[in-house]
């Protein structure tokens, strides 16, 4: 299958690697494909720059996010919160449109400091934002309630017995994205919590999420859901 993951961070590198390994191909979208390259220091989290990891993962391809749009047929939502509007519309609506637009982004804030909050919450949410702008998207919000590490290989925790979310507007599109889920990183507990609205509620886990990873001293952790 053909993948576009927008979006060079740590998420988005993670993501791209597990998904080429199994030998989908994979690109990878920047604003700036160019200067991507040119970075040699380290990031805010202290991640290696891009080229290095590319170089390790020379099958994965690099373009701009219009480029990585047009090229999956499947994409992937893996930019920082509060630029994912903006470089969705740089991917361009007519290679948004028909297509399960996985979104893992939360709207996270830092001009006050750490943790950070979120930019908006409550009544609204990301992923309803990114679905009103790009009505012709399937978007589906999943994966944002834990680390890139646990995305994609949860079976490192409790061997797997932990719970992923999934909403969205378009059914077919949330059956599919539970599939994928499913058979790209083998999650056994995926739950539907109904139309985009429920993005509100599984961007706000990131709060308690950033309070335990300051007292685990670990993000390898993750939610599970007991009746």
């Amino acid at each position: 299958m053909r993948i576009g993951v927008l979006g060079t961070g740590m998420v988005g590198r993670t993501i791209a690697a597990s998904l080429a390994k199994l030998d989908h191909e994979v690109m990878v979208g920047s604003r700036d494909p160019a200067a991507t390259l040119a970075r040699d220091q380290p990031d805010g989290y202290h991640n290696p720059p891009f080229r290095a990891w590319h170089e390790q993962h020379p099958g994965v391809k690099l373009g701009t996010f219009a480029e990585a749009a047009a090229h999956g047929e499947v994409l992937v939502n893996a930019t920082a919160g509060e630029h994912s509007l903006d470089a969705l519309g740089q991917a361009g609506e007519a290679n948004l449109g028909g297509k399960l637009l996985l979104d893992v982004a939360n709207p996270l804030d830092f001009s006050h400091g750490m943790p950070p909050s979120l930019a908006v919450c409550n009544t609204d949410s990301l992923g309803e934002r990114i679905q009103r702008a790009f009505p012709a998207a399937k978007v589906v919000k999943a994966l944002n309630t834990m680390t890139a590490q646990v995305m994609v290989d949860p079976g490192q925790l409790a061997g797997g017995d932990h719970h992923a979310f999934v909403c969205g507007d378009d059914h077919d599109a949330k059956a599919q994205a539970i599939e994928l889920l499913t058979g790209w990183f083998g999650w056994r507990n995926v739950l539907d919590l109904g139309d985009i609205t429920a993005a509100r509620a599984t961007e706000m886990v990131l709060p308690i999420w950033l309070r335990l990873l300051g007292a685990l001293e670990t993000p390898m952790f993750n939610l599970k859901v007991v009746t």
